[in-house]
């Protein structure tokens, strides 16, 4: 969608015009997965799908709602008192969650009329809830004339997402919805949002960096992301270190030896070699060498399979399909239990892997997958 279909759309549902559109990307994440909620790195990139915001202020505090995407059931409408953590659930509470977070950073914000609308695959592991997150917290700020940079843009929208909707992530999501450059993969240091933009341009090196959306998510998801969040603090205090990323790669062994639980070596073991793969997959990008990252997203897989035990059936059959038909490499990407794969393939042999995975799934009777290639996007922006 335009922004001027974004404009007119917000027009039609509130009969007035709005002040801006604003558009926030999801994304999809090339390697470090669970690293961010260990203070570690990671290397996401924007993709071109996006969560569009139309917005004007209003002066009573409320926050009306509308889903472009949704339009019978996509109406919200929220007063000062709903606008607290544990008084709103459903999609709702990612807007009203963010507009609750700018106030308790100390911004005074009235209300707002917000039409969202997008196209990011929901739960695939994209990142629509950052995307919306991140879309919205523009539009908020875009309509007050807050000048809030992308640091605090991002930690406005973890907290939003932390402590109202009550979703434990990390901030890799949010930060990388407003950081990234098109282009380029970011190079991110989750514990103080260092980052440095890499060079990342799979079609010159006549690749293709494709996502196959499982459209599963089994139910233990949410529960098993704060399992194995609680696991890594419990083994970063055994360690006696402040977060795992504080674990030297060359020291791992010895760190494994002083762990007596099978369960807690697991997840150091993860944890530190994917930071380890984050640092060797962006020195081979700074080299020019994206088929080399191929081999360290199969790593990375595996690691979140056998040690993180995040993969899920379809997740590995994605994997092991689209390598057997020619990807250079192929792993989960987000938090596992379904979602996506991402896998880098040589660009003549793409349609290849995306008919072997659609015809693996079907033999298995899995629901249809869906397959796109995608480029490194743009970061949120102001569109009108």
């Amino acid at each position: 969608m335009s922004a001027r279909a974004a404009a007119d759309a917000f027009e039609r549902a509130f009969g007035h015009p709005p002040t801006g559109v604003w558009a926030a990307p999801g994304r999809v994440n090339l390697i470090g997965e669970y690293t961010d909620v260990n203070e570690g790195f990671v290397l996401p990139l924007a993709l071109p799908h996006t969560v569009r915001a139309a917005a004007a202020p209003r002066d009573d505090g409320r926050l009306r709602l509308h889903r472009g995407d949704d339009p019978a059931t996509g109406w919200a409408e929220l007063g000062p008192a709903d606008l607290a953590p544990g008084r709103t659930t459903g999609w709702a509470a990612y807007p009203a969650g963010v507009l609750w977070a700018l106030r308790e950073a100390g911004h005074e914000l009235g209300g707002a009329d917000l039409q969202i609308d997008g196209d990011v695959p929901q739960g695939a592991g994209l990142s629509s809830s950052a995307a919306l997150e991140c879309a919205v917290a523009l539009a908020l700020a875009g309509t007050a004339g807050l000048g809030l940079d992308p640091r605090e843009t991002a930690r406005i929208c973890q907290r939003a997402e932390n402590a109202f909707v009550g979703v434990p992530c990390g901030i890799m999501d949010q930060t990388a919805s407003v950081s990234c450059v098109a282009g380029h993969a970011l190079h991110l240091d989750t514990r103080d949002l260092a980052h440095r933009q890499v060079p990342f341009d799979p079609e010159a090196a006549g690749l293709r960096l494709l996502v196959v959306d499982t459209r599963v998510k089994h139910a233990l998801a949410d529960g098993a992301y704060a399992q194995r969040r609680a696991g890594c603090e419990a083994g970063a205090r055994a360690l006696g270190v402040r977060a795992l990323r504080d674990v030297p790669h060359d020291r791992l062994e010895d760190a494994l030896d002083r762990l007596p639980d099978s369960g807690l070596r697991a997840l150091v073991r993860h944890v530190v070699t994917e930071d380890e793969r984050v640092r060797q997959a962006v020195e081979r990008l700074d080299a020019g060498d994206v088929r080399a990252v191929g081999p360290l997203l199969d790593a990375g897989h595996a690691s979140l399979r056998d040690d993180f035990r995040v993969s899920c059936p379809e997740l590995d059959l994605a994997v092991a399909v689209a390598n057997s038909a020619g990807a250079l490499g192929a792993r989960m990407t987000g938090a596992g239990f379904g979602g996506s794969v991402v896998a880098l393939a040589p660009a003549e042999r793409a349609a290849d892997v995306e008919r072997a995975v659609l015809g693996a799934f079907a033999r298995a009777g899995h629901a249809r997958p869906r397959v796109f290639a995608v480029v490194a996007g743009a970061g949120a922006r102001r569109l009108a």
